[in-house]
């Protein structure tokens, strides 16, 4: 998996490129009509129910914009909020406070969205021994935080990006020339590379889940788009053999059916592509 050093440079990448974006050669509102000198201070401000993240986001922004910053966290990561709440206060120059504004609420916004839709299906697996998974279907070049909003909100990280696990899909099977051909092949390239990279082998019927038993090296199976019948069937022939996982048309209706077939995951793509920004400003606050 990613380590924590090549997520943090992700981080980096994140910011430097959307400051990059947004503020260009200068953030002109700002700098025409307040002074370079002057202070100020903001709240973070809820206006939406749900769980809230990207609160250690938002202090890496603060931070990269103006290190002299200072920001009091009032509530934290993985918190349930309600409207009216303040999350934290920016403290400092101004300026900088307006130059950073817009990208802390659109990660905060995009990430406690996907961290307050995770929780909901956490929740549905209570009791079970199931987790939920997150996949790569996520907003380009802005992966990491859409991850780590899953991580907030009781989720499991799939793999992050093609480089740090095999997952051989139907795809590469066919092109392979078979469940059998995929996997030797795979096996050998780890091994001629020497890469330590587990293995996931995607299955489409019962018969494909025995073919993949009888091969070596396989970390978990996929059961993509199998119904509970199937999905019991196939956990019980898999046994501890390797870990299991559904993925395919999985929501709030039929993830906790799923996990109760067995399963050690189940995995949703719409925890990152099929979320609704949770609604947060950033306000001043005025001395009296």
């Amino acid at each position: 998996m990613i380590t924590a050093e090549q997520f943090q440079k992700e981080l980096d990448i994140i910011i430097s490129n959307a400051i990059r974006e947004d503020v260009g050669d200068g953030d002109h509102s700002s700098l025409a009509c307040i002074p370079a000198t002057a202070s100020g201070k903001a709240k973070l401000l809820v206006k939406e129910e749900g769980i809230i993240a990207g609160v250690e986001f938002a202090k890496q922004v603060l931070a990269f914009v103006d290190p002299s910053l200072e920001v009091e966290v009032c509530i934290e990561d993985g918190t349930p909020v309600e409207v009216g709440d303040i999350v934290l206060y920016i403290t400092g120059n101004s300026q900088a406070i307006l130059k950073a504004e817009r990208l802390v609420l659109n990660a905060m916004q995009r990430m406690s969205a996907i961290a307050t839709k995770t929780r909901s299906f956490a929740q549905l697996l209570e009791g079970t021994n199931t987790t939920i998974l997150d996949t790569r279907k996520t907003t380009p070049g802005i992966r990491a935080i859409e991850k780590w909003a899953v991580k907030i909100g009781g989720g499991g990280n799939h793999r992050f990006a093609l480089y740090d696990m095999i997952m051989l899909k139907d795809n590469h099977i066919d092109f392979a020339g078979g469940i059998r051909e995929a996997i030797a092949k795979t096996n050998q390239y780890l091994n001629e590379t020497n890469r330590d990279l587990k293995i996931i082998v995607e299955a489409r019927s019962i018969a494909e889940v025995k073919e993949i038993l009888a091969c070596d090296n396989v970390h978990r199976i996929l059961l993509d788009n199998f119904d509970y019948a199937m999905t019991r069937e196939a956990v019980a022939l898999i046994g501890n053999q390797c870990q299991t996982e559904s993925s395919g048309n999985i929501d709030h209706t039929t993830v906790r059916e799923y996990a109760l077939c067995g399963v050690d995951y189940v995995s949703s793509g719409a925890l990152t592509h099929s979320v609704h920004n949770l609604d947060l400003s950033l306000k001043a606050v005025v001395e009296e």
